[in-house]
């Protein structure tokens, strides 16, 4: 017998996974009752200031995100989780085009670059939601930020958490968006579902978290944000 052909008790029991990380599932209107009490809209310092740099706990990753923020200026980028308030709940994804420069052919969420007209993170995660694949603020419902993300681009990512009601019709721009797809957010708020991969940055092992689903291959800053999410709404 393997690990993935027992159930989560039994792993539990068998000390192969923490008990704390084992997620329970939650009615939709739970995870969204949670949500809202415990994010907000202040907007955190290491957004913009390169000095403020949240210990990730994997000495590699920490050690790397030290060394870009000492050698790249900060890239504030916002991004929008969106949640769509379906029977059971899917997550909104991309699929980003391949001869983008950065990132190509990478599942993320819907977001970019924080302009200096953007009067807030969560304007431009909307304005950046509309450009790249049409889905309309009339449709969104923002809850509030979750941690901002660094990543080794240099970029400090902010992530907003928004239920969105169906029935919205959406235009992928394909200079930037290959395609959009929905995952269950059932599959990726489930703990066994956060692998964890590794690669080298200048000696030193750090590592990421990766989600595959179906052909999709959900990992690194993605990955990242989701399982924060996890952290902030499953756990105590």
């Amino acid at each position: 017998m393997t690990k993935t052909d027992l159930t989560k008790t039994e792993l539990t029991k068998a000390g192969l996974i923490d008990p704390a990380s084992v997620a329970t599932h939650i009615p939709s209107e739970e995870f969204f009752r949670r949500a809202r009490e415990r994010l907000n809209f202040t907007v955190p310092a290491g957004l913009t200031d390169a000095a403020v740099l949240a210990p990730t706990g994997d000495f590699g990753t920490d050690v790397m995100l030290r060394t870009i923020a000492q050698e790249r200026p900060v890239r504030p980028a916002a991004v929008l989780v969106p949640i769509i308030a379906r029977d059971e709940p899917t997550v909104l994804l991309t699929k980003r085009a391949e001869h983008l420069n950065e990132h190509a052919g990478q599942i993320s969420f819907p977001g970019g670059k924080i302009d200096a007209a953007d009067p807030s993170p969560l304007d431009a995660a909307l304005r950046e939601a509309d450009e790249e694949i049409g889905l309309k603020r009339a449709f969104i419902d923002p809850i509030g930020y979750l941690d901002v993300y660094a990543t080794g681009f240099g970029f400090r990512i902010l992530p907003t958490l928004a239920r969105v009601r169906p029935g919205f019709d959406l235009k992928v721009c394909a200079n930037e968006v290959d395609d959009v797809f929905e995952v269950p957010l059932s599959f990726l708020m489930d703990p066994l579902n956060h692998k964890r991969g590794s690669r080298e940055f200048r000696g030193l092992q750090r590592s990421f978290y990766e989600m595959p689903f179906e052909q999709r291959y959900i990992w690194g800053a993605t990955a990242g944000m989701l399982r924060a999410l996890y952290e902030r709404i499953y756990l105590p």
